[in-house]
């Protein structure tokens, strides 16, 4: 589970509610006895009034903008006898059922959400899903949950069937994250298992060296669409196309790098520096740089842009290069000191309620352990005295 910020929900007054005539200040004071809600905002017609006063009598109709925990919104359902806007349809029933469930999501980048609203999509209609409740940390919802868009990071409090639910995920590249009573695509154990022995002969195969490693899994990718494990349409979806880019247009460069003088500009530095220290020093060297450079671009075209700095490196240094590009690719994969370097980073940045200078904080610490760690290793399983002409 994460841990996350209060949801912002919609809760209508309806006639026969014991909360009409009431002041918000009695409102508020019911509120506490039972949960920790807020309520931030009240619209009235096409009035909205943030803050409201305390002195505010409320009125059939009217609309309380609500923050608080998903837990809570039960309790202030029965309790004060109020709907949730975005479920009249389901207002007469619990929040949650045998045949309606509840589901917390959040939206990907490379979910189709962002930038759309839940009005604009009509969930309710095509999907039959409604949408309950937004929690976006650090930030106060301007306008109502259905003429709210949607931004990465968003985290959705959704009512539905499961087959809905379903649906809307896949449909909307978007993550679970409480599962409650969910099951996420109804997968045989026939499939599973194939799928899992396709995988492990491929990695069997390239780590044998019986088959190159791209020609291995390229066959396992194809096995896998031939025998229905998946379709055509998820292999293309799930292909990261920005990355494959990216990389099309960081070969060149790093092969400019080094064609240019470039890369035995920047070696020629290090080597330098290298004077000063020890060759595991020169290794750190190489390493703690490739983190940083990892940190601002992709880990892959970091690895692209400093390869030809190692291999030119090492040829100074007349040692293999393997240990050079080992520490570069530890290096590359190391990108922890800020939400940009990789996906994963800045998928969890707004569930987890992070900001930018988090990730140094654990990520600085977590970096040097890495270096002090993988320095004395790589030298042991790649000795520098073990000469190999560079490629």
């Amino acid at each position: 589970m994460f841990e996350i910020d209060d949801y912002i929900s919609e809760l209508i007054i309806p006639v026969d509610s014991k909360c009409v005539g009431q002041t918000i200040f009695r409102l508020g004071a019911a509120i506490e006895k039972e949960t920790e809600a807020v309520v931030v905002d009240l619209i009235r017609g096409d009035r909205r009034l943030p803050a409201p006063s305390e002195y505010e009598v409320l009125k059939a109709g009217d609309i309380l903008m609500v923050k608080a925990a998903p837990e809570d919104l039960e309790a202030l359902i029965e309790v004060l006898d109020l709907e949730l806007a975005e479920s009249k349809d389901l207002a007469k029933v619990p929040l949650e059922s045998e045949d309606v469930h509840l589901m917390e999501a959040v939206i990907t980048p490379d979910s189709p959400l962002a930038g759309k609203t839940a009005a604009g999509l009509n969930l309710r209609h095509y999907y039959g899903v409604n949408l309950l409740a937004i929690a976006r940390h650090g930030q106060r919802l301007q306008l109502r949950l259905s003429q709210t868009l949607f931004i990465i990071g968003d985290i959705l409090l959704l009512q539905g069937s499961d087959a809905s639910l379903q649906a809307f995920l896949k449909d909307f590249a978007c993550l679970p994250l409480a599962e409650r009573g969910l099951r996420i695509g109804q997968t045989s154990q026939v499939f599973l298992f194939t799928a899992i022995g396709v995988f492990v002969a491929a990695m069997l195969l390239s780590a044998f060296n019986l088959l190159p490693v791209q020609i291995a899994f390229t066959a396992a990718a194809v096995i896998m669409v031939l025998a229905g494990l998946v379709s055509p349409k998820e292999i293309y979806e799930s292909i990261d196309w920005p990355i494959i880019v990216l990389l099309g247009a960081m070969f060149p460069l790093g092969y400019a790098l080094e064609s240019s003088g470039g890369a035995q500009l920047i070696a020629g530095k290090l080597l330098r520096v290298s004077e000063h220290f020890s060759p595991g020093g020169t290794l750190a060297v190489l390493m703690v740089g490739t983190m940083l450079l990892s940190n601002v671009v992709n880990n892959a075209a970091a690895a692209v842009l400093m390869a030809p700095v190692a291999i030119t490196l090492a040829k100074g240094m007349a040692a293999s290069v393997d240990p050079f590009l080992m520490a570069v690719a530890v290096g590359a994969s190391c990108a922890f000191l800020t939400p940009v370097g990789h996906q994963s980073n800045a998928l969890v940045m707004a569930p987890g309620g992070y900001h930018f200078g988090d990730y140094w904080r654990l990520g600085l610490p977590l970096s040097v352990l890495v270096a002090v760690v993988a320095v004395p290793l790589i030298l042991y399983f790649w000795p520098m005295a073990q000469f190999r002409p560079a490629p």
